[in-house]
This record gives structure tokens, sequence and C-alpha cells, in this order.
């Protein structure tokens, strides 16, 4: 440990000297939290519906049918009560629940007038607009179909024209639909990303480029003082940054922080496993800093365009979605959207959780296996 101790108060000073790479780690990633959470969304091709139908009759089935067959919807599971549908929508299985209440189909032939219920995941404000948008639309064509001369009552008590049914939207999550709320979190991982993976590279190879590697190899100092000493300053700064995000992002932006701050250290250390893991490995199969840049860069690019950080993951091709599942940032994205926006707990971010923790510890043992073999 006095070793470490010695071999990290070096590499802090060392880093603390270079004021362009200090920069870099405290300035770099804050920009790019206040520039790149305004980037664009782009259209929901398709959304997951959960459907209450409590009214079981022809107008119901009917409308349900209707919202199926326009290719916008995709219905991933019923029931009766509500309870099962707020547990799909927490637990991602549904996008928006449609609830159709007992009486619908009688009062829309009686009265003319109806009401329903359209709970969305507002976790993505942009989405659950777009979504509400054609649902709208649907139901509104749907009602005029049935009946042209239904006339409607609204939540004011006035009368709506003749073909639309009073429709009460709900965002949970997020009710401003605010799409800060659901790019923000992403940005946070990109931050923390581009610190432990391409700096630690960089950092590493460094000691190739000026000769110092093999001095090291032949001193006293074990290849794991020296990996912990190259690797365990970037981990610090890298939850530094973190924790200045989460600022910058609650004062600034005003993101929800719903859930509790523990889960997101802890998924940040299991994260930066990988992210750790991948740069030791980056380091190992290149010569030079240049080098490692371009393929850090090249890892970083394919990871966060794979991640569903500025399109929503569903709505990628199925193959981009199975190659996504392989991208460590995606994870670490949802578990932060959902703690932060959804306050989401341990139970609900187990799955993720588990995968990047398997996965650092694998990427970490064979990056660890592999710089061994290369300073033979």
């Amino acid at each position: 440990m006095r070793t470490v101790r010695f071999l990290l108060r070096k590499e802090f000073r060392q880093i603390f000297r270079d004021r362009t790479m200090l920069r870099m780690l405290l300035g770099v990633p804050i920009l790019q939290l206040l520039v790149l959470s305004s980037a664009a969304t782009f259209e929901v091709r398709e959304g997951r519906v959960w459907a209450v139908d409590q009214d079981q009759s022809p107008a119901s089935r009917g409308l349900l049918t209707r919202i199926q067959g326009s290719g916008r919807f995709a219905f991933s599971g019923s029931s009766m009560s509500m309870d099962a549908a707020d547990r799909a929508l927490l637990e991602r299985d549904a996008s928006v629940i449609v609830r159709i209440p007992t009486g619908f189909g009688r009062d829309l032939a009686r009265t003319g007038s109806a009401d329903m219920q359209l709970v969305f995941d507002a976790e993505d404000g942009a989405q659950a607009g777009i979504l509400q948008s054609y649902l709208g639309r649907i139901i509104q064509r749907y009602a005029a179909e049935v009946s042209g001369s239904i006339g409607v009552r609204g939540a004011s008590g006035a009368a709506l024209p003749a073909g639309f049914v009073d429709v009460r939207p709900r965002g949970w999550y997020n009710p401003e639909l605010s799409y800060y709320d659901y790019m923000v979190p992403g940005i946070l991982v990109v931050l923390v990303t581009i610190i432990a993976m391409s700096i630690t590279s960089m950092n590493i190879v460094r000691e190739k480029e000026i000769g110092t590697l093999e001095q090291l190899n032949v001193t006293p100092v074990t290849r794991s003082q020296f990996i912990a000493s190259k690797l365990l300053p970037f981990w610090v700064i890298a939850l530094f940054d973190l924790a200045v995000g989460l600022v910058v992002a609650r004062w600034v932006f005003d993101i929800p922080i719903e859930g509790s701050l523990f889960v997101v250290a802890v998924s940040a250390f299991a994260y930066l496993f990988v992210a750790l893991g991948i740069g030791l490995w980056i380091s190992t199969v290149v010569d030079t800093q240049q080098q490692a840049m371009f393929i850090a860069f090249s890892v970083n690019m394919v990871y966060l365009l794979m991640s569903g950080l500025f399109t929503p993951f569903t709505s990628m091709p199925d193959w981009a979605q199975l190659i996504g599942q392989l991208s460590p940032v995606k994870h670490f994205i949802e578990i932060m959207r959902a703690v932060l926006v959804r306050g989401a707990g341990f139970e609900a971010v187990m799955t993720p959780l588990l995968v990047l923790t398997v996965y650092g510890l694998v990427v970490f043992g064979l990056s660890i296996r592999q710089f061994s073999k290369v300073t033979d």
C-alpha cells in the first residue's frame, strides 16, 4: 500500500500540472452537459400499449383493434386492473396505458359521450408527446366513424364537437414532458465514459511513448500496483465529475432526483469497472496516444449511438437492439434515467446493474491479462 500511495501521489501531481489535461477532465464534460442536453429527438416508430379494458364491449374492443391496426402501436399486454398496468409501466414493458372504464360503450350508445384515460410513461417527454398525438388522432377518428352525431362533454362541461371522445392524458415521472429530464442523465453517462475510457487509455500508453513502461517493469513495482496507480486517479476524478454534473443538472436544468444517490454511486462504481477495463484494453493494442485516441473515439461512438442516448432504444431495428445490448453505456443510461426520473431502487435496476457487474469483471480481467502479456 505504501508503494501505491507514492505512485498515486505522483499521478495526481502529474495530472494537476498538465493544464490541458485538467481542462479536459473538468471543463469538457461540463460543457458537454450544458450543450448536448438540448440534442434533438426523432420520430417514435412504435409505442408499446398496455390495455385495461374494463368495459369489454364491442365499442371498447373496436377501439383497441383500431389502435393496434394503426401500425404505430404494439400491445405488450392487458389486464382488468390498473395495478398490473402500473407495474408494466414501471418495468418498461409498456410506454402507455389505455384504460377504458366500465360503461364506455353504453355511454356512447345512450348519450353520445364517453370518458377514457391514457397514462403515459413521460420519462421521455418528447416520446410521450408524440404518442399522445398519435393516440388522440386515432381515438377521434374512431369516435367519428362510430357515430357522427356524438356530442361529448369536456372536463369543463362544455360540449365538444361531434365525433370526439373526452380523452384525459396523464404523464407519469415527467408530467411536464421535459426533454431535459430525459436527456441530461444520459449526458452524465457520457461525461463519465470519456474520462474513464478515453483519458485512461491515453495515460497508460503515454508510458510506452516516453519509455518509462519498460523501466517500471524492472523495478520492484508490481503490475497490479502500476495498474492501480494509473486507474484509481481517473476513477476518483470520474466520480467527482459525476457529482458536479448532478449538481449542475439539478440547479441549471432543474432535473429531478427522485431516487437514491446511493444507487447512482453503486451503479457508477460498477460501470467504471467496465469503462476502465476497456481503456486498459485499448492501451495494450496501441503504441501511441494518437492511436489510443482514435480507437477510444471509435469505440465511444459505437457505444453512444447504440445506447439509446439520442433516440429511443425500442425504435431501433431488432438487429440494432441486439447489438445495443452489448453497450455498457446503454445499461448505465437506463439506470441513471430510472433512478433520477422514476425514483427506482435497487430492485427495479437490478438487471442492468448485474449486467454491468458481470461485464466489468470479464472486461477488466481480460484487459489485465492482455496487459500482462504485452508488457512481459
